[in-house]
């Protein structure tokens, strides 16, 4: 098993409803043991160079997976993709 970030973006502006809140908390429970840090939301952010994407880094957990085909195929069941977020898969490399 690997560890793998998941890093969570979306528009900072808006808020979620408590209908996408029950959604997040129903994918966390349902990705069950791969969830090794639940991590946490994100408020202010500031970035430094570039980025594709217009979306803030808005949260991040860590999971636990065989590889990156697996990781991201837990992955696409985050709730934030259906409110016009994304979520960035990235495997942790060991200093």
């Amino acid at each position: 098993m690997s560890a793998f970030v998941f890093a969570f973006r979306n528009d900072p502006a808006v808020n979620a409803t408590e209908e996408e809140i029950a959604a997040w908390g129903s994918w966390f429970q349902k990705l069950g043991p791969a969830v090794t840090d639940m991590g946490s939301r994100v408020g202010a952010t500031s970035l430094l160079g570039t980025s594709a994407g217009a979306n803030a880094l808005s949260g991040y957990a860590l999971v636990d997976a065989p590889d990156l085909t697996a990781a991201t195929a837990l992955a696409e069941g985050c709730p934030g993709l259906s409110y016009g977020g994304s979520v960035e898969v990235g495997e942790v490399i060991a200093m």
